[in-house]
């Protein structure tokens, strides 16, 4: 709670977790619209063909995204970003009052998730301008929990807004209105960046080059060169890219699982209730992760902490493969959850310390893609193996198999170490 004492850092937590608790909100009327609508069977490949739309589009603009970063006042960024996303989501709230999908309702849906990713790299570039390096694993630990956190509040503010629009007996109009109350939660996000000065949160100062497309590519290759002088922010990014690649399979199976298995599926609302506990219970875990973090590293250190971190990661879903039921998802996800979420901040703190402001953009841009890639590769994958039931042993053992291999091969003492 010191932290919190310092205003610029508050500032900027505030300005995050509203953002992130909104997300929560929009998640859930998209959830709701596109997944849990009793006209529509969840399966498991148009769930992981949505990851893979969602994210993709971002991934390839997301290093030319990160020189934006480097080059211009992260502050206004964040501050007009969040006014296009609130207009992005009142357009989207009309088409699905509307009940319109299609390719209009994908590429607006796209922008949002795309400005998503922009401002949460935006923040993650300028916290180590607001507080000491020996507070940052701290730092981020409160900032990435706390706003874990908020979306699964914000998740479950939107069951709550759609459970009391149900007199209106109209789930397109019910889950309109809950975007647009998110659209609400992204102006007032825009508002809060206005209390950060102009150049807070950075870029530092110096000399720039006129940018240009050509510029982009060549900044993209210096911050792809800086990452390879530092081997171990860059296994760290990877081994982070798998675990988010593995939990997404995971919460494909929970989707699954939750929306054909565990309850009829003439009950979709029941599917939606199940999911949002699942996420609710990795909620904690996160938390959980976060706090255990900042101890973990300090007793063994980042390196040594993230071996382990992802080697008890891959034992949580082994429950899950023994028998596909609510209380062994709800393990799986609770010590998934943990163990990943304590890694990630330790690997971010690990990153920041390392790479210098001229270069931050344009690293967590990259990190960001990484990330990405291995989200959609793991959704396809687990779509590829997994029953519209989503009762599966395999899927499970992979994973545990994926992490256990990453931590033995790409984070080995030899290569992932303190030394480098």
């Amino acid at each position: 709670m010191e932290l919190l004492r310092s205003p610029r850092l508050s500032r900027l937590f505030i300005l995050r977790w509203v953002g992130q608790m909104t997300d929560g909100i929009f998640q859930t009327a998209l959830a709701s619209f596109v997944l849990f609508s009793p006209e529509r069977q969840a399966n498991a490949l148009g769930a992981a063909l949505g990851f893979a739309v969602v994210l993709l589009p971002y991934s390839l603009i997301g290093p030319f995204v990160g020189t934006i970063l480097d080059r211009v006042s992260r502050q206004r960024v964040l501050l007009i970003a969040n006014l296009v996303r609130a207009v992005d989501l009142i357009f989207i709230a009309l088409l699905i009052s509307r009940a319109i999908t299609g390719v209009v309702l994908t590429v607006l849906v796209l922008c949002a998730f795309g400005i998503n990713r922009l401002i949460l790299t935006a923040l993650s570039a300028g916290l180590p301008l607001v507080v000491e390096p020996h507070s940052l694993i701290k730092a981020n630990a409160m900032a990435v929990t706390g706003g874990s956190v908020l979306v699964v509040l914000g998740g479950g503010l939107g069951l709550a807004l759609r459970k009391a629009l149900e007199p209106l007996d109209h789930a397109n109009r019910s889950d309109a209105l809950i975007v647009a109350v998110a659209a609400g939660g992204y102006l007032f996000a825009s508002y809060l960046s206005t209390r950060l000065r102009r150049a807070e949160i950075g870029p530092l100062l110096h000399e720039k080059e006129a940018a240009s497309l050509s510029q982009g590519f060549v900044e993209m290759k210096e911050g792809f060169i800086f990452l390879e002088k530092h081997r171990d922010a860059l296994r760290g990014i990877l081994a982070t890219a798998i675990h988010r690649g593995g939990l997404t399979a995971l919460v494909l199976v929970a989707l699954l699982l939750e929306r054909n298995t565990f309850h009829a599926s003439t009950q979709p609302e029941a599917g939606l209730a199940g999911i949002a506990l699942a996420l609710t219970i990795a909620g904690i875990g996160i938390t959980c992760g976060a706090i255990v973090a900042p101890v973990g590293a300090l007793r063994f250190g980042r390196h040594k902490w993230m071996r382990i971190a992802l080697i008890g990661s891959a034992l949580s879903p082994l429950p899950l493969a023994l028998t596909a039921q609510p209380f062994s998802l709800y393990i799986a996800a609770f010590f998934t959850s943990l163990f990943g979420q304590s890694m990630k901040v330790t690997n971010d703190a690990l990153v920041q310390s390392k790479i210098d402001d001229y270069y931050r953009g344009r690293v967590f841009a990259i990190y960001d893609v990484l990330v990405n890639g291995a989200i959609v590769t793991g959704a396809l994958c687990a779509a590829l193996l997994l029953p519209t039931s989503g009762r599966s042993a395999i899927v499970p053992i992979l994973i545990s198999l994926l992490y256990l291999s990453a931590a033995i091969r790409l984070l080995r003492p030899a290569r992932f170490s303190s030394f480098d």
